[in-house]
């Protein structure tokens, strides 16, 4: 009988650390011996760099704009950390197309070169910010990811994109399949932070899966172009990022969302201080 590949979208808020979480989730699975590919979702292309430890891969994009379809499939795909798959999706060029088109063009192109091999235990796609229309929604809206965790933080700007995608994958779940497996939160120090985040996840008809906390090595590990696992594998951090990689991989908690309306996200909000920083900095959400 051949084992369920899970396929899972990571979102959340641009700026909350979403690509950082995902590869270093990634090498603590890898440290499990899962076979695992991910596809950067963001035409940055900086979604695998620290599992290659390299700046920056050449895009699926790009290659088709050099080269022509006639594409291979070791021309997009490079080996990484523990041999991970790592592919970016890309974009267009500036000021010209949809930046969604990348994820749908990858994809396919993917499947057509056969990158979905019956090893993998694992396709991770890092998508692009808090985006869920048109090519950025391709992931949950076609099935392609069946699973979606949302990175979020105790902030008031992180939060309000999290409920936004969460009313993204409330809209696919019927069609296709596609389920929250949780909310992971990655610390920015707020007060009471971890209790917000639960009383938010709860809300939402979910789970806080896991807290990862604030270390500076995350920072240095980065400028090294590496993991935390990689970089300092005996460090506190990286015996985080570990048991954040056997949450997800022993979850079997998956739902349909509730997203609150923006009446109730601000009761939550107010509840735990934070409409007071929104008053204070004139945000509008």
């Amino acid at each position: 009988m051949a084992k369920e590949l899970r396929q899972i979208a990571i979102y959340g808020k641009g700026g909350i650390g979403k690509s950082t979480t995902t590869q270093n989730l990634t090498a603590g699975l890898l440290e499990l011996g899962k076979h695992i590919m991910v596809v950067g979702c963001d035409p940055k292309a900086d979604s695998t760099r620290l599992l290659l430890g390299t700046l920056a891969q050449r895009t699926v994009l790009d290659t088709i704009r050099e080269i022509g379809d006639d594409v291979a499939l070791d021309s997009i795909m490079k080996n990484g950390f523990k041999g991970v798959k790592c592919v970016e999706s890309g974009g267009p060029e500036p000021g010209v197309g949809c930046a969604g088109r990348g994820i749908i063009t990858s994809i396919g192109l993917l499947e057509q070169l056969g990158a979905y091999t019956d090893d993998l235990d694992y396709v991770f796609y890092d998508v692009l910010g808090d985006v869920v229309c048109g090519g950025f929604a391709m992931p949950m809206r076609e099935g392609k990811a069946r699973e979606i965790y949302i990175v979020a933080s105790g902030e008031m700007m992180a939060l309000y994109a999290a409920n936004n995608i969460s009313k993204g994958i409330a809209k696919y779940a019927r069609k296709s399949g596609v389920r929250l497996g949780g909310i992971i939160c990655n610390s920015r120090n707020v007060d009471r932070e971890i209790e917000l985040l639960r009383a938010f996840a709860k809300e939402l008809n979910t789970q806080l899966i896991y807290f990862v906390p604030r270390d500076n090595v995350v920072q240095r590990a980065e400028i090294n172009r590496k993991t935390v696992i990689e970089y300092d594998p005996n460090c506190r951090q990286a015996n985080e990022y570990r048991a954040l990689a056997q949450a997800i991989d022993q979850n079997t908690t998956f739902t349909i969302p509730t997203p609150m309306t923006q009446e109730r996200l601000e009761e939550i909000l107010l509840e735990f201080g934070l409409m007071d920083a929104i008053e204070e900095k004139n945000y509008s959400i």
